[in-house]
């Protein structure tokens, strides 16, 4: 019987452990960290042993092979020892993938991943296919592989499931955009995280697609230097395209094959120049999945906004409080601020991850009357837009609820106050879907 260990205890290495029990093997789960209440009793109900608190080298190091969580840096003690000794560390993506014969949408980017994604997911839903969420959105990927069944799976996949992939492929591989992001984990190296996002296209078949925006120079610059084996189909605000999705005037052009349709931009659900793009990736994988016009434009006619991305609170004293909480990159948060019409209070900060803020100065001179700083070191933030909003229209916060009431003091009525951090949200808070959460609770108390 094959010994397969798993490194990390939160949703994908759980869902990673219970598919290896169901597949008969040795399985065995080591989480450095405490692992929570709801994942150790799903390891108990499957008879799962596993440790917390540090890893046990002699049950980790005897493993065949390992399937290691996506937060798990390549650079930690154990994975340095696992790697130096030759043995297999694969993602719970490479994993699942083995024992999954179901269409696969899959879906990469810097930005809008989560959004295209779950667009994608309403989509196939709306088309009344068997269809799966998963990846880094809902549910892990394994753990639906282990307990159901669908024709259809629509997959978010990070940089850091994808380094972990060797024989996956998609059946319909999307990269949104790629903009320099993580490179903390990169070792500062924007190429190395180019070509980590790419290897979602390294097992691409001729029967297979490839959706990319063709505006995104950094995608465009990549792709010229490999090759592809599927079907491109690009998507474009700025040219006409013969296969794919293109800008004219106030409408987005589908071309297809041998069919063409067209949706009014006054008619999509999401607003802003960044769910053009989004709203077009999305169509051409309903598209390539054969899902007729109708539903397509039906769909994203309907959509609702995802949770933290974007999303309207509430209005208070007529300030619109917004939760951009998934906004932990620099592109993100310029997209946040470029829709924005009226004044904002802007909330930013976290944990940095080798962020250049000298992209946002255009926007933060034109949009932005006040800041407010949500994070332990402040200080890149300070140095980068101090000068441009004035020193008394900056100012530091710990906590969410000390954010939004010094935003609240800086705002006016008709003004916005949005959080989009820029930054990750480990230095105050478990993750950016907690951070969301208290901000909405706070504004909620104002």
């Amino acid at each position: 019987m094959a010994r397969l260990v798993v490194l990390g205890g939160a949703e994908s290495g759980v869902g990673a452990a219970v598919l290896a029990k169901v597949k008969g093997f040795d399985v065995f789960l080591s989480d450095n960290g405490s692992i929570k209440e709801e994942y150790v009793q799903t390891l108990r109900k499957w008879d799962i042993p596993f440790e917390q608190g540090g890893h046990t080298e002699d049950l980790v190091l005897n493993a065949d092979e390992v399937v290691k969580s996506p937060g798990i840096p390549e650079s930690v003690p154990i994975v340095r020892k696992l790697v130096a000794q030759g043995t297999h560390v694969i993602s719970e993506i490479e994993f699942a993938g083995r024992y999954d014969k179901a269409k696969k949408i899959c879906i990469t980017g810097s930005n809008g991943k989560t959004t295209t994604t779950s667009l994608i997911y309403y989509l196939l839903k709306n088309a009344g296919l068997n269809v799966g969420l998963g990846g880094n959105i809902g549910q892990s990927y394994a753990m639906q592989v282990a307990t159901e069944e669908h024709d259809y799976y629509v997959l978010e996949i990070s940089s850091f499931q994808l380094d972990g992939c060797y024989d996956f492929h998609p059946d319909i591989a999307i990269i949104t955009n790629i903009t320099p992001d993580h490179l903390d984990r990169y070792d500062h190296n924007f190429e190395n995280y180019i070509r980590s996002k790419f290897r979602i296209t390294r097992n691409l078949r001729p029967e297979d697609c490839f959706i990319f925006d063709s505006d995104d120079e950094i995608t465009v610059g990549h792709l010229s230097k490999i090759v592809v084996h599927a079907q491109q189909l690009p998507f474009s605000q700025e040219k006409e395209v013969q296969q794919g999705a293109f800008l004219k005037k106030d409408r987005i052009v589908l071309r297809y094959k041998q069919s063409e349709s067209e949706i009014y931009l006054k008619e999509l659900a999401l607003g802003g120049r960044h769910n053009v793009y989004n709203s077009m990736a999305a169509a051409l994988a309903a598209k390539a999945a054969g899902i007729n016009n109708d539903i397509i434009r039906n769909s994203l006619k309907s959509f609702q906004p995802i949770e933290h991305r974007l999303e309207p609170v509430l209005s208070v004293g007529d300030v619109l409080y917004v939760n951009d909480s998934k906004a932990t990159n620099v592109d993100a948060a310029w997209y946040a601020l470029e829709c924005q019409t009226r004044p904002v209070v802007w909330i930013v900060g976290g944990t940095d991850k080798g962020n250049d803020y000298s992209v946002l100065k255009p926007l933060v001179k034109e949009k932005v009357k006040a800041i407010v700083c949500l994070g332990v070191d402040n200080a890149k933030i300070h140095a980068a837009f101090e000068e441009i909003v004035g020193s008394d229209k900056i100012c530091d916060t710990a906590g969410a609820g000390q954010a939004v009431k010094a935003a609240a003091s800086f705002a006016s009525a008709g003004d916005v106050v949005l959080l989009s951090p820029c930054c990750a949200s480990f230095d105050l808070f478990k993750c950016y879907e907690d951070r969301g959460e208290q901000f909405k609770a706070a504004v909620r108390n104002l």
